[in-house]
């Protein structure tokens, strides 16, 4: 089963990189300052590199990339996030 990220309890955490604002793309998460969905990063690391995924996105900064990259490394293996949101 897949949550939608706004049912997962990560409200300790601040991720500048993403931006979900209803005005901007329908309220899909982008790129804070671009209009990139964040989901095209995971549908592009399919077949290419991040180095790749920048240059087909040049308003991404390679910091953005990396910080939602650790975010959803965050997401799968923090025992923590795993307990609260997945735990029986």
């Amino acid at each position: 089963m897949i949550l939608p990220l706004h049912y997962i309890n990560i409200r300790f955490m601040w991720i500048k990189a993403i931006k979900i604002d209803p005005e901007t793309m329908s309220g899909t998460p982008v790129f804070a300052g671009t209009r990139v969905p964040i989901q095209s990063l995971f549908d592009r690391l399919e077949t290419e590199t991040v180095d790749k995924f920048l240059e087909n996105f040049p308003t991404v900064s390679r910091e953005q990339a990396l910080e939602v990259l650790q975010f959803a490394e965050t997401l799968v293996t923090s025992p923590k996030i795993l307990d609260e949101n997945f735990a029986r």
